[in-house]
């Protein structure tokens, strides 16, 4: 009996399907054939395992952020990787359900070893680079925890926040005081504040 030809997947195609199916907190294999119509094995023609499709969903993230803020932008070194940081923020933000897999990819792809390459070129010690790295993704991967799958507008954010937090004053007078401020904790300010003073140490 004469078989169809194999159909073929736009590999792009194939990391759009993945990234939604990340979105909605329901990646695998099997639902990921389904969703392009292929069988589950058929996949592995593409990439060997889930792992894999999320590193290269990560490094197509790390490419949606403008890196020539980071190579070519003005300013210090400092005030480039702040501009950087900034923008990758916002694409990160928009897809905060898939925050948990990215920070467990393998940030080994062509984007990532160019924002690498580029991080070492303007901080003094590889170990700076990294723990400039592990804030950024730290801070946006707590911010995506907390915004779930559909953030609202950051204001209306720290509005909530700042209406669910209540403390006793006279048990925590320091937490108290400091109510408005921990309330902004997810903010841009915040976190350009956080990645100055890291980036200040260093």
């Amino acid at each position: 009996m004469k078989t169809g030809p194999r159909r073929s997947v736009n590999p792009e195609a194939m990391l759009d399907a993945a990234l939604d199916l990340l979105d909605a907190g329901g990646l695998t294999m099997r639902a990921l054939a389904s969703r392009l119509g292929l069988t589950p094995g058929a996949l592995y023609t593409y990439f060997p395992d889930r792992a894999a499709i999320v590193s290269a969903l990560a490094d197509r993230l790390l490419g949606q952020a403008d890196l020539t803020l980071l190579q070519d932008g003005p300013g210090a070194p400092d005030q480039r990787i702040i501009a950087f940081s900034m923008n990758l923020r916002e694409v990160l933000m928009r897809h905060p359900a898939a925050m948990p897999a990215i920070l467990g990819a393998a940030f080994t792809g062509p984007v990532a070893l160019r924002v690498g390459e580029s991080l070492y070129e303007a901080l003094p010690d590889p170990r700076a680079a990294y723990t400039v790295m592990v804030y950024v993704l730290g801070a946006i991967a707590l911010e995506a925890a907390e915004a779930g799958n559909a953030p609202e507008p950051e204001a209306e954010r720290i509005a909530a926040r700042r209406a669910a937090f209540t403390v006793d004053p006279e048990a925590f007078p320091r937490t108290h005081a400091a109510a408005d401020t921990i309330a902004a904790y997810i903010s841009t300010e915040q976190f350009r504040w956080g990645l100055e003073r890291v980036l200040s140490a260093l």
